[in-house]
Order: structure tokens, then C-alpha cells, then sequence
């Protein structure tokens, strides 16, 4: 990591599009103004490591209710016709008939 001190109203340039200016100092906050294309993402870090926490815990939500749902996805339907277990199928009113576009 690279240290720096700078004062009110001094900059760097992080590469040649990029620039980070001390606007002000507060007590104990730094105010800076960055400016940068508008193609390059300038976000808070506390906010990129939240959406990280909220995808990550809603990836394994989703995976927790694959597992529920599995089993049951599994099961074997009997078919009557020839009395042995075939996939299940989840056919709608659309699909009874193949002739029916």
C-alpha cells in the first residue's frame, strides 16, 4: 500500500484519467473529490463489501432451497399405463395435447 500525505487542495493521479483531490479537512474526515471518466466505477468500499454480503447471502439462499427442493424434484411418478416409476413432468393445460400449438 502506497502512503501519502497530502494537504488541502492537493491531488493524485492514480493513471493518466484518474485524479483524487483533498477538498477539505474536517476534525476527522478527509474530503476528497475524484475525478474520473465516466466508463471507471467510483463506489465507497463499505458499499461493494455490503452488495458482496447480500449476494453472497442470497446465493446461498438459493442453494439451501435447491437442497429443499430437490428430493422432491426426484421422486418418481408411477405410471399407470405401465405400472413402473417415470420422471415427474410438470405439464400445463398448453402441453396435454402435442397437436395444440
Amino acid at each position: 500500500m502506497l502512503v501519502l500525505t497530502r494537504r488541502s487542495g492537493q491531488s493524485i493521479r492514480i493513471g493518466p484519467n484518474v485524479e483524487v483531490r483533498v477538498v477539505r479537512i474536517e476534525r476527522d474526515r478527509v474530503v476528497l473529490g475524484i475525478v474520473a471518466p465516466s466508463h471507471v466505477a467510483v463506489v465507497r468500499s463499505e458499499l461493494v463489501e455490503q452488495v458482496s454480503g447480500e449476494l453472497r447471502d442470497a446465493s446461498d439462499a438459493r442453494a439451501k432451497l435447491r437442497v429443499m427442493l430437490l428430493p422432491h424434484a426426484l421422486r418418481p411418478v408411477a405410471n399407470s399405463a405401465e405400472g413402473s416409476a417415470t420422471e415427474p413432468t410438470d405439464i400445463g393445460p398448453e402441453d396435454d395435447d402435442p397437436g395444440i400449438a
